[in-house]
């Protein structure tokens, strides 16, 4: 009889790790599509000021060249692939979240995530970020060379217009020079970004979660504004953290050239251009940064809150 009961609570316990798993994975899918729809022009505005300074003065110069050369299409280049690269990385991120939030509570011993501090949560981002780059390097690959695909042609070719292309098109010229090892290009700045940067994003996210919350309520009641504001401070600590190794790994992604180990390019372009040039694109990263993280963690908490009370009913 024990046996019987110890078996159906075990088979209930991988049902709720299955069940938190699933939830997680798929809000994180729903709040990475909200996160492109809200920032994407503004971060192809980044890209190609990081990728070609001498050609940009600031983002709105980039801004309306991108739109007087190729229109609304220019500034939503590498849509599919951004979505591809957001919805893969957000789904493994969050799951691996809620895993290493698991890790990290079991390590610390303390027996409910929802009792860790942000220093704990921001330590989860950290782990959580090493398997979402895996995912997120090939996809972010395509993206940065179809949003640079007018500069490196333009400039290859000696033309101020060149035939737009699609990410099959991208992806097939990748693998057919380099290889399927030329899909992760740039994973070393990709890993240097990202682990730091999820360690700044989910810590300053659930540091402000932890100081918006009313007396009497848990951080899950703080509503959509709040929700919003604090995503909007996780991506701003991101950014602003590790924003020149995203110079790097964007300017490793759309070369064609072989790579500098990533320190020796780091030091290069702050010796050659100056150390602002390992900021270049910040400001358009910042503006777009706000609302499209805000975006992701509305869609996130409200899809993860809605699913986890339809299970319950069954």
């Amino acid at each position: 009889m024990e046996s019987s009961a110890s078996a159906k609570l075990q088979n209930s316990n991988e049902r709720s790790k299955f069940r938190e798993a699933t939830v997680d994975l798929i809000a994180g899918s729903l709040g990475g599509a909200a996160n492109v729809f809200v920032g994407q022009s503004l971060d192809t505005v980044k890209v190609k000021m990081q990728t070609f300074p001498t050609l940009y003065n600031n983002m709105f110069s980039c801004f309306k060249t991108t739109f007087a050369k190729d229109g609304i299409r220019g500034l939503y280049a590498g849509t599919i692939p951004a979505l591809a690269a957001n919805i893969a990385e957000n789904s493994v991120l969050f799951a691996g979240y809620g895993v290493c939030q698991k890790a990290v509570a079991w390590a610390i011993d303390i027996p409910n995530v929802q009792d860790l501090s942000p220093l704990a949560n921001a330590s989860a981002g950290f782990f959580a970020a090493f398997f979402s780059s895996l995912t997120l390097c090939p996809t972010e690959l395509v993206k940065c060379r179809l949003q640079a695909h007018q500069e490196t042609q333009g400039l290859a070719i000696g033309k101020s217009k060149v035939r737009s292309v699609g990410p099959w098109v991208i992806t097939r010229e990748i693998v057919k020079n380099e290889g399927l090892k030329g899909m992760f290009r740039g994973l070393v700045p990709t890993f240097a970004r990202e682990m730091p940067g999820y360690f700044c994003f989910f810590g300053g996210y659930e540091l402000c979660r932890h100081l918006l919350t009313p007396p009497g309520k848990t951080k899950d009641e703080i509503g959509a504004i709040r929700t919003i504001v604090c995503g909007g401070v996780g991506g701003i600590s991101l950014w602003v953290a590790i924003f020149p190794f995203d110079v790097i790994k964007s300017r490793v992604q759309v070369s064609h050239a072989a790579s500098q180990p990533m320190m020796k390019m780091l030091f290069h372009i702050a010796r050659t251009e100056g150390v602002m040039a390992l900021y270049n694109g910040l400001g358009p990263t910042v503006v777009r940064t706000f609302p499209g993280t805000g975006a992701l963690f509305l869609a996130y908490e409200t899809s993860r809150k809605f699913m986890n009370e339809f299970c319950d009913k069954f």
